[in-house]
């Protein structure tokens, strides 16, 4: 197991999520168009077309949309943080926190993923043609 990280199964776990995701078309739903699920953790997965129609979602569009979320999480725990630590009481401890650490694994599993991207990407480099 790796301690501080996600293990290659989960990472091979979110990809066989994309790839699910991009061979089905998906119903619009309202307001969609970012990334829901990563079960939980608020990254890839679940991903719903911005037009009407049935059409396939590119790699590209959907790591851009997480992308967007992995720094809209950051953003927005960056400013619980800052209004708790000014005094705002309206945001808790807690609130802060739990934000705070959804961004933090959000991240890691960013980085879990562009490291396997890059293994990948080297490994198809290195291939005798």
């Amino acid at each position: 197991m790796n301690i501080g990280g996600i293990d290659s199964s989960r990472i091979e776990a979110m990809m066989a999520q994309l790839k699910a995701a991009a061979t089905k078309p998906a119903a619009p739903s309202p307001g969609a168009g970012g990334l829901g699920g990563l079960g939980g953790l608020g990254g890839i997965g679940n991903v719903a077309p911005l037009n009407e129609g049935p059409s396939k979602v590119s790699f590209s569009d959907a790591l851009k949309n997480s992308l967007e979320q992995v720094s809209n999480s950051q953003k927005t725990a960056e400013d619980l943080g800052n209004r708790f630590a000014m005094g705002d009481d309206s945001v808790s401890l807690s609130d802060t926190m739990i934000a705070m650490q959804k961004s933090n694994i959000s991240f890691q599993a960013t980085v879990q993923v562009r490291n396997k991207l890059v293994s990948a990407y080297h490994e198809i480099m290195n291939m005798q043609v």
